[in-house]
């Protein structure tokens, strides 16, 4: 199963009318994923994604507001700032506590609710379920991180989430590709491989964070509308699609055994 939270870029009227700009309120999408993962459906994955810009709400962020990487600079459910620091909302604009809980109705429900039926029904068919959260990033953002993230981040919830012959076997095809990679590094999986992932009950959850670079001819450092997005390229993500559905068919292969 495939989850691609943070690929959306459309925007309401009413909240891109009190964001700065609406490039800065698309600017931090995990850009052109839902490409790049294409493949899955022919992998007969089931595929869960929303339309939905992060800027209006994240639905990998707690709804609770708890921070995932207490101490670390993030954003939050519904954010404020881009992951650079800058304001997404004019002055006296951001959301509310009501607006909030309006966007968590109206959008953050929505997809978790999509996620547990797929979940369910999955489950009722298979013994094991493997499922992936798709992420993608640009590779230096000081606020967030110091230097260049490695190209492939791995999130397990620090071996939570999913059982270790699956990192492995993630690994080892990460390693296969020649770029840098990690396993709980910075980004060790966002609320949905926490929430979701429960190896004891036959769900296996894993984040693959991936830096931009690996797939789009990514301009390293800040970044302005003249430059961002980079188109996305078939041929510049050959290589990088090619590793990623060896990836998911080791998941696939490891539910099948494990089951």
């Amino acid at each position: 199963m495939l989850s691609v939270p943070h690929a959306g870029t459309e925007i309401p009227p009413a909240i891109a009318s009190a964001c700065v700009s609406v490039w800065r309120a698309r600017k931090d999408a995990d850009w052109w994923i839902d490409r790049l993962y294409d493949f899955a459906e022919r992998l007969d994955a089931t595929v869960v994604r929303t339309a939905i810009a992060r800027t209006v709400i994240d639905v990998n962020r707690d709804p609770s507001g708890a921070s995932l990487y207490p101490g670390q600079n993030t954003t939050e459910l519904c954010p404020t700032t881009t992951f650079d620091g800058e304001p997404l909302y004019a002055d006296g604009a951001a959301p509310d506590a009501a607006e909030v809980a309006h966007r968590r109705q109206a959008f953050f429900d929505p997809y978790h609710g999509a996620l547990r039926a797929a979940l369910d029904r999955l489950r009722q068919e298979h013994p094991v379920v493997v499922l992936y959260d798709a992420h993608a990033i640009r590779s230096v953002v000081p606020r967030l991180f110091e230097g260049t993230l490695p190209v492939f981040n791995i999130g397990t919830n620090s071996g939570a989430a999913c059982a270790p012959p699956l990192t492995r076997a993630v690994v080892e095809h990460c390693a296969a590709a020649g770029l840098p990679y990690v396993v709980d590094g910075r980004f060790k999986g966002g609320y949905i491989t926490r929430a979701y992932g429960r190896p004891q009950a036959g769900v296996h959850a894993i984040q693959m964070e991936l830096a931009f670079r690996g797939y789009l001819a990514e301009p390293l450092g800040p970044v302005d509308e003249q430059r961002w997005p980079p188109p996305y390229d078939p041929t510049g993500a050959a290589l990088m699609r090619a590793t990623l559905e060896a990836i998911l068919g080791v998941c696939l292969a490891f539910a099948h055994a494990a089951g």
